[in-house]
């Protein structure tokens, strides 16, 4: 198909012997192809992401799209272990009570307010209408 593809990177005719093909509509001459943020050049060695028709290397495309912690704000790696609250999702140490600052581990009462995550002792009365208490300091 050379010659009649056309590039998504320069928008020019691809007339070089070979093409890069990241999706069934997209090609793009060789040199062209890069990391539309760091400008990264991005061919068959590495992994290339496509958002709304602009190629992106994965630390990039991770760092701008990519699902956040709710508290740090910073983006996950495929190996960190999370929590998630409703539509929230966390890092396990970010995953902690607002009020005290302990950390919510599995198992444990909650309740999420707007942002905030509060353990069962400080998030206000229980079901029966007694308050809560957090266990007093020895």
């Amino acid at each position: 198909r050379p010659g009649l593809a056309l590039c998504a990177g320069c928008g020019g005719r691809i007339q070089d012997p070979f093409l890069l093909r990241v999706s069934p509509d997209l090609e793009w001459h060789v040199a062209c192809l890069k990391c539309a943020e760091c400008g990264q050049p991005l061919d068959e060695t590495c992994t290339c992401f496509l958002r709304d028709g602009k190629a992106y290397c994965k630390r990039d495309y991770s760092r701008l799209f990519g699902i956040k912690c709710a508290q740090c704000r910073a983006a996950f790696s495929s190996s960190d272990l999370v929590m998630r609250a409703r539509d929230h999702v966390y890092h396990l140490e970010c995953f902690r009570c607002a009020a005290c600052g302990r950390q919510l581990l599995p198992g444990d009462q909650f309740c999420l307010r707007e942002r905030d995550l509060l353990c069962r002792a400080d998030h206000g009365p229980t079901p029966d209408g007694t308050a809560a208490r957090r266990p007093s300091s020895p």
